[in-house]
């Protein structure tokens, strides 16, 4: 059972401040949900800047570590050794080699490992050399999905006692905007396409997708993308441009304008090759939006039967679910109704009651790390 000692935790939290969306917005909306609860440990946040959007209480402390990325590792380790009862590595694999205190690690993924989601390079290199040994080390893994958590069972079937899975959940409340801001948004009725710009996001085949739709749903219906630029952008930015003025990049939004463009869009498309959750799904399902996703990965696993699916290998497909969802009201409408009660059952409360009760039952046990250790001698 968790213990209910105080603790003292450490978390690595530099993407709250550094990653706009993804792995970013699990940290801050974790760090969140944990200022609000009234739970005894205190907690040690390690990272570059101070993400400020929380004032945070006398149970938390910023430790900033200004150094690149090895150096960072090696200070945040060694400093969380000698602070700390127990550590959350939530943003990379790295910091638990140089850990000697229980870990738990936080599984996003395992695109590195699928050479056919062109994986960011730096990222896939880092990943597949440090994903095993990390694995090892950790008293305890937390998936983000069943999905992800099959993929780390399938190639380190040993961890599987160790492995739990903790759904992210959907922000409820985005700040007001102003109303210059709303108004520079696109109107109501546009299909929406949100994340960053790289090849796993499959954007060339929306567009095709897209392109295969009546002159006039496109003038009716034009497609709107939201999202940073990746990596490997060269075909996606030359197929989102092919469509002139039927398309409108918007680039990275803040959260506020990106809540307000899922109440706004007809459909939000994301066609996805592979995904560890898919947040933006979610977060279209609660805000109102009719969605249309992939067919494969974990999409099912949180849109279930409240989101229409398509192939996204399949040009065809996509564009027929398109026309459905864009041609019939009522079944626009049935797909709200169902979208936002399962959206429901997703909550960042559940995420961060998970992540703390792991954390807490780490404390103390006989972890994988020791076992390692004594292997190696």
């Amino acid at each position: 059972m968790p213990t209910r000692r105080p603790l003292t935790i450490g978390i690595d939290a530099r993407a709250a401040a550094e990653v706009p969306a993804g792995r970013g917005r699990v940290i801050r909306e974790l760090l969140r949900t944990l200022a609000a609860r009234d739970d005894p440990h205190r907690y040690v946040l390690y990272a570059r800047e101070v993400w400020p959007d929380v004032a945070f209480d006398e149970r938390f402390a910023w430790r900033l570590i200004t150094a690149s990325d090895g150096a960072w590792h090696l200070r945040a380790a060694r400093d969380a050794n000698r602070v700390c009862d127990v550590f959350l590595a939530a943003n990379s694999y790295l910091t638990i080699l140089f850990l000697r205190i229980p870990t738990v690690t936080i599984v996003y993924d395992l695109v590195a490992f699928e050479p056919d989601m062109h994986a960011n390079r730096r990222s896939t290199v880092t990943e597949r050399m440090t994903l095993g040994p990390a694995v090892r080390r950790s008293a305890a893994l937390l998936a983000i999905s069943q999905t992800t958590a099959d993929a780390l069972l399938a190639r380190f079937p040993g961890c599987r006692a160790r492995t739990l899975v903790a759904h992210p959940g959907v922000t409820a409340e985005h700040a007001e905007l102003t109303p210059e801001q709303a108004e520079a948004l696109p109107p109501p009725g546009f299909v929406l396409a949100v994340g960053t710009l790289e090849p796993r996001k499959n954007l060339p085949r929306l567009v095709a997708a897209y392109s295969s739709l009546s002159e006039t749903t496109q003038v009716r219906h034009p497609l709107v993308v939201v999202g940073a630029l990746g990596w490997e952008t060269g075909p996606t930015l030359s197929a989102l441009r092919s469509l002139g003025d039927r398309c409108q990049m918007l680039g990275y939004v803040p959260d506020p304008a990106l809540a307000e463009l899922y109440r706004r869009c007809t459909v939000f498309c994301y066609p996805s090759l592979g995904e560890g959750f898919g947040l933006p799904v979610l977060e279209a399902m609660a805000a109102g939006a009719p969605v249309l996703t992939s067919d494969v990965s974990s999409l099912p696993e949180v849109g279930g039967d409240a989101v229409d699916y398509a192939n996204p290998r399949n040009v065809a497909s996509i564009a027929a679910g398109l026309q459905r969802i864009l041609d019939d009201e009522s079944h626009r409408t049935g797909l709200i109704a169902r979208a936002q009660m399962r959206a429901s059952g997703f909550s960042w409360e559940h995420f961060a009651a998970t992540t703390l009760d792991t954390l807490e039952s780490s404390f103390g046990a006989t972890t994988a790390q020791t076992a390692f250790e004594a292997e190696i001698g």
